[in-house]
């Protein structure tokens, strides 16, 4: 099979990023893995991928995993148009404009590691390609199926404590609270500073979302809004500097009815948050 990335603009030739293929628009490429098809992302279709973003020297700043809908390119050398060139199961690793993709693509300020002129590298591994039509018929079939779900997601998390036989503390709000390591240091309390790991699953068992693999811990001021989901704030608010947790959370202690803005986690879905404290700041008192 022809490498669907090689027929995009002229890229026929090496560029004078070693390794690295020119696509056009000021985009460099370097494939890595083929796809199975050449059916390639388009504007409408709803993407799976994990990203990665990183600096020249292949520093990482960002990691995730993410499903949404692809969007047309606003300009030319946007990361919409690396989107374009992948077909399902293929990665690469893309060069383009940091201070396109932060000023017009996020609209946001370009971060202090960064200046103007620099190039930052994003490596797309596109794991699911949908059309519009396909991802509608699959969310009305799902929620569909899961009009009585409420009623089901508690037995099946009832079964999961009961098979795990897991020393489970019930809270009165229906948070899940174990205890794994207890804390020595200072109680969370409003207005701390704190950084914590935590490793987001399934009851399944299957990891969503994990600061540790991302060697990225999370610090933000406890009790600020939409930093956390409902139930793992009030977990976490139960917790001292140097503690470790298990919480499961029903899904109205989570993402509810709806599920994530993102669709990876599906509605009415109980989650797993082991969560660990790291580091707790009071405020300064003036």
């Amino acid at each position: 099979m022809i490498l669907v990335l090689i027929s995009v603009g002229s890229c026929r030739y090496f560029s004078k990023y070693p390794g690295f293929r020119r696509a056009g628009h000021g985009i460099y490429y370097q494939l890595h893995t083929v796809g199975e098809d050449d059916i390639r992302a388009k504007p409408g279709d709803y993407i799976t991928v994990n990203l990665s973003y990183k600096t020249m020297d292949d520093s990482v700043f960002f990691k995730a995993h993410r499903k949404f809908q692809l969007t047309g390119p606003t300009f030319e050398g946007s990361v919409d148009e690396c989107f374009g060139m992948l077909s399902e199961k293929e990665s690469a690793t893309f060069i383009i404009s940091a201070a396109d993709f932060f000023g017009k693509t996020l609209q946001s300020e370009l971060p202090s590691f960064l200046q103007p002129d620099d190039k930052m590298k994003v490596t797309i591994d596109m794991l699911d390609i949908q059309t519009e039509t396909e991802y509608r018929k699959e969310k009305e079939a799902f929620l569909h199926w899961i009009e009585d779900f409420g009623e089901y997601e508690k037995v099946i998390l009832r079964q999961f404590i009961e098979e795990e036989k897991l020393p489970v503390e019930l809270m009165a709000s229906g948070i899940y609270f174990i205890n794994l390591i207890p804390g020595t240091g200072k109680k969370v309390e409003p207005g701390d500073t704190i950084t914590i790991n935590y490793e987001g699953r399934f009851l399944n068992g299957k990891f969503f979302d994990s600061t540790v693999k991302r060697n990225q811990p999370f610090q933000f001021v406890y009790g600020t809004e939409w930093q956390v989901v409902k139930g793992l704030e009030e977990a976490i608010g139960m917790m001292k500097e140097g503690e470790k947790s298990l919480v499961i959370l029903p899904s109205d202690l989570a993402f509810g009815s709806e599920g994530s803005s993102t669709g990876m986690i599906p509605p009415f879905t109980s989650l797993i948050f082991e969560v660990e404290i790291l580091e707790v700041i009071s405020p300064r008192i003036i």
